[in-house]
């Protein structure tokens, strides 16, 4: 069942006339986003200079501060200092050495395996220890498991039986911890993330089709280092308001991403989320021009470490800049770099009358070919807002490239296909709120 709209958001949307009836509002005439710059802002940012945007060799600093010069370049105005709002995070990278061999070969990190987000470090040659699935069903075997050393060894586990673990006994899942190494075959693709935390084995993960059956040894070489006070930033701007200066409308995205994984491989993070900031940044562009001055004033915000569990998007919340009664609405932009299938509008089911004005607004510009709406979903940065009810969308585009978290999602495999018309359609939107009574 979707949850209810709070009484909250509900006050606020009929304050916009949106709560009891749609405003018909001819959508304003939008001059064209300029395209090459947005390939060019996505190239950089997923460009090897920016170290996948994380946390090693200063990636995600680097990222704020292009972002920072685009938004000083636009003279766009600031709240805090140099447009930036600090906040720590704890972060687990892996800066050094990131190597895996069996028996002798080794495996190409990034397309053959990757690190778990927590591992640990390690420097490790030991034989391979096939988890027994027996245990998950027959009593004497799990117990003969426990009994087991798996000091020095390199266990060895399918994906699908990693996940059964947590459902027997927490001795299964502490004994695992006992193994010099831990090693879970994955079928489909390799998903990288990042953990807050740092356990003391080393895990990785591996495709299982390039996992030799026969393999009897590894070696397994990670350095891992936990950064408990690592220093983020959002980096946000605004156009101040003609009329209401003091109401806002926000545009979000987040610009960080997962970095390094040892010494020779990078996440781009092309689509996500480079294609949502070049996006954000080109928004910031229209309404920096005078012709374009909105009438309630309109905030850019970067966040920072949203992949480490938007961290910077609630560090805002629990410290925001103005006032969370003020925003008007959000629009969140995550994944913008294919639409060829159209865009999904998390919130769309919770928030129905807003929604019903975008799909009016896209039936008579044809911006896009479907918007579909979805419910209440902690998938980005608009969630946090969302939670303390703050009207907001959360915009993302489907179809094309399936590169996600992984070494593929490179600049040069995004069509851009939604890119523009996701462009059309905010401002459309913003303007029909804009106007509304």
């Amino acid at each position: 069942m979707l949850p209810a709209i709070s009484s909250v958001v509900f006050r606020r949307l009929l304050g916009l006339g949106i709560g009891v009836g749609l405003v018909a509002v001819k959508a304003p005439t939008v001059c064209a986003q300029d395209m090459g710059r947005a390939r060019a802002t996505i190239t950089t940012l997923a460009a090897p200079a920016m170290h996948g945007r994380g946390y090693v060799k200063k990636g995600e600093q680097r990222a704020a501060d292009y972002i920072r010069r685009r938004f000083q370049q636009l003279g766009l105005r600031s709240f805090t200092h140099r447009y930036a709002q600090h906040f720590p995070v704890s972060i687990n990278t892996f800066p050094g050495r990131c190597t895996l061999l069996l028996d002798g070969r080794a495996l190409e990190p990034g397309a053959d395996f990757i690190l778990e987000p927590a591992s640990g470090s390690g420097d490790i040659t030991g034989p391979l220890t096939l988890l027994d699935t027996l245990i998950f069903t027959d009593e004497a075997a799990g117990q003969r498991f426990l009994a087991r050393s798996l000091q020095k060894q390199v266990l060895v586990l399918r994906q699908r039986d990693a996940e059964r673990i947590r459902t027997l006994p927490e001795a299964f899942a502490q004994h695992l911890t006992q193994a010099a190494a831990l090693i879970t075959l994955v079928p489909d693709k390799l998903t990288a993330s990042l953990a807050g935390h740092q356990i003391s084995q080393p895990r990785l993960q591996v495709m299982a089709h390039r996992w030799p059956l026969q393999s009897k040894q590894a070696t397994v070489q990670v350095d891992a280092v936990l950064l408990p006070k690592y220093p983020a930033r959002n980096i946000i701007g605004y156009v101040p308001g003609s009329i209401q200066p003091d109401s806002f409308l926000v545009v979000s995205a987040h610009y960080d991403h997962l970095g390094r994984m040892g010494k020779n491989v990078y996440f781009p993070g092309a689509n996500d989320n480079a294609s949502g900031t070049a996006l954000l940044l080109e928004l910031a562009a229209y309404y920096a021009k005078p012709e374009n001055q909105p009438a309630y004033s309109v905030v850019f915000m970067a966040f920072g470490a949203e992949e480490a569990g938007l961290l910077g998007s609630s560090y805002f919340v629990q410290h925001p800049l103005f006032p969370l009664a003020n925003i008007r609405f959000l629009v969140n932009l995550d994944l913008e770099g294919t639409g060829q299938d159209g865009i999904t509008v998390v919130n769309g089911r919770v928030l129905e009358q807003p929604f019903k004005a975008l799909e009016k607004l896209n039936a008579g510009q044809r911006f896009l070919t479907s918007i579909a709406p979805r419910g209440r979903a902690a998938n980005s940065d608009h969630h946090p807002f969302s939670e303390q009810g703050v009207p907001a969308f959360f915009l993302y585009t489907r179809g094309g490239s399936k590169a996600y978290h992984d070494i593929y999602d490179q600049p040069e495999n995004l069509p851009l296909t939604a890119f523009a018309g996701v462009y059309q359609l905010v401002i459309a939107f913003f303007s029909t709120l804009a106007t509304s009574k």
